[in-house]
Parts: structure tokens; C-alpha cells; sequence
């Protein structure tokens, strides 16, 4: 472990744009607080239409009612932002040692997070899974069809919940070697499950369902203002894009070779034991 977090000690270089200006060591201090408040901004647009229009549906009886786990699975992701929210402010307003007591709750936010994630995923499939068990033969293409992008959505799901892992995890091992790269490399882990939410944005311009690079693309913008500010403020790219790109490019090429083949279609079946 301390092996790692010295590979990502380099010390970064002092800003020679704007160094000085009341301006810029503002904008240092809160565009972090600034980035955790639009993730949230992008989680509510994705899920508050998405999650209203689905409890229409379950009161009409349209649909089956939400499983618990993933009552649990919102609470937590809530949590968390939240919490990366209340971390970015104590950080700006230089309440450090607050802010590392805090940082062990959001740790385990987001071990129990990737936790309930893995339950979810099974959970939701199989409900659509004994759905098509019990219909009725005209009943049945509509659920195939459903029970088909839920095995592309595991593949999302799954992709998504080890980048957010082996991101969150160079974050926390980087906190005390390199403080530049750990603050910028939690935020863009966090980033990465932020696809459930833009996926969910129909009146955007998109690949998915058919695909997923459309929805990479829209991740890389939404991480876009902290990039841009970075390359300003120092003429150079952190070391912290460059170790997650060189991770989430390839994961995303990977993922987008895979989408709806039948080998996926196999694959996933196989793990969920069907």
C-alpha cells in the first residue's frame, strides 16, 4: 500500500498562471465544492422525471413495486454525494481535520455502496427474469426485450462498480503522498457511476440503449470544468486525469465491444444462473 501511494507522490508543480490573484486562489479553493454540487445537480435531472414517472407506474399497476435494496441502494448514493458535498466545503474553508474524521464515514459509504450494488443488480433481473417465467405467451416479447437491456445494463453495472472501486481506492491510498491526486481522483471516481443518471436523460442526444460511448462522452464533459480549470491554472494535465483516462478509455472500448453480442448475452446469464 505505501508502495502505491509513493508512485502517485510526485509533487506538483507551483502554478505560474494567474498565481497571485485573489480571483484563482478562490476559485482553487471552491471549484472542488463546485464540481460535488453539480454530480448532484446531474444525479437529481437523471432520477427525480425517471423515479416519478416509475411510481405512476406502480400505482397503475403498470409495474411491480420498488425491492427494498434499492430504497437502500438511493439512500446511500445520497448519502454519499452528500457527504462529498459537506468534504469539498470543509476543505475550502480549511477545516482539515474535520474533514479526514468525516473522511472514515465516506469510506464506508462507499464500501457499502459497491456492496449493495452487487445485490441490486441480481435483484432487479430476476424480478423481470420470474415476470417472463409466469406471462403468458403474448406477454412475453415486451419482457424478453426488457430482460435483454438488463443484461446490457449489468455489463454497465458491473463495469462501472470496478472502476468505481479501483478509483476510490488510488484516491484514499494517494490522501496522505498526494493530496492533488487523491482530491481529484475521488471526484472523478464518483464520476463514473454518474451513467445511471445521464442514461436516464432521454431528451439528450445518445447511444444507449444501442451502446455505450455516448454516455462516456457525456462523463468526460461532466468532469470537463475541473479539467479546463486544472490546465489553466497550471499549463499542464494532473497526473490524476492521466491515470484515470488511461483506465476508463479502454474500460469504455471494452464495454462498447461487448454491448448486446451474444457472447455478452451468455456471459451474463451464466452469472446470474439462469
Amino acid at each position: 500500500m505505501a508502495t502505491l501511494a509513493g508512485a502517485f507522490s510526485i509533487k506538483e508543480r507551483r502554478p505560474d498562471l494567474l498565481s497571485g490573484t485573489p480571483r484563482a486562489h478562490a476559485i482553487d479553493r471552491w471549484i472542488f465544492v463546485g464540481m460535488a454540487a453539480w454530480f448532484i445537480v446531474v444525479v437529481l435531472v437523471g432520477f427525480i422525471p425517471d423515479a416519478a414517472m416509475k411510481v405512476e407506474m406502480v400505482q397503475a399497476g403498470q409495474r411491480p413495486p420498488f425491492p427494498p435494496i434499492m430504497h437502500v441502494h438511493a439512500v446511500l448514493m445520497g448519502s454519499f454525494l452528500l457527504l462529498l458535498l459537506a468534504q469539498t466545503v470543509m476543505m475550502a474553508t480549511g477545516r482539515s481535520e474535520l474533514h479526514k474524521k468525516v473522511g472514515i464515514l465516506g469510506m464506508a459509504l462507499a464500501v457499502a455502496l459497491v456492496v449493495v450494488g452487487v445485490m441490486l443488480a441480481p435483484t432487479m433481473y430476476y424480478q423481470t427474469w420470474n415476470a417472463l417465467q409466469a406471462a403468458p405467451s403474448s406477454a412475453r416479447a415486451p419482457l424478453q426485450q426488457l430482460l435483454s437491456l438488463q443484461e446490457n445494463i449489468l455489463l454497465l453495472q458491473v463495469t462501472a462498480g470496478i472502476l468505481f472501486g479501483v478509483f476510490i481506492t488510488m484516491a484514499l491510498m494517494a490522501r496522505n503522498a498526494n493530496s492533488g491526486f487523491h482530491k481529484r481522483m475521488i471526484l472523478l471516481a464518483v464520476a463514473v457511476p454518474l451513467a445511471a443518471s445521464i442514461d436516464r436523460m432521454w431528451w439528450l442526444p445518445n447511444t444507449f440503449p444501442g451502446g455505450t460511448l455516448g454516455t462516456d462522452g457525456y462523463i468526460l464533459l461532466v468532469v470537463a470544468p475541473l479539467f479546463v480549470w486544472d490546465v489553466i491554472r497550471n499549463r499542464r494535465v494532473h497526473e490524476a486525469y492521466l491515470v484515470w483516462l488511461a483506465i476508463f478509455l479502454p474500460a469504455s472500448l471494452l464495454m462498447n465491444h461487448l454491448w448486446d453480442t451474444p457472447g455478452w448475452h451468455a456471459t451474463a446469464r451464466h452469472i446470474m444462473g439462469v
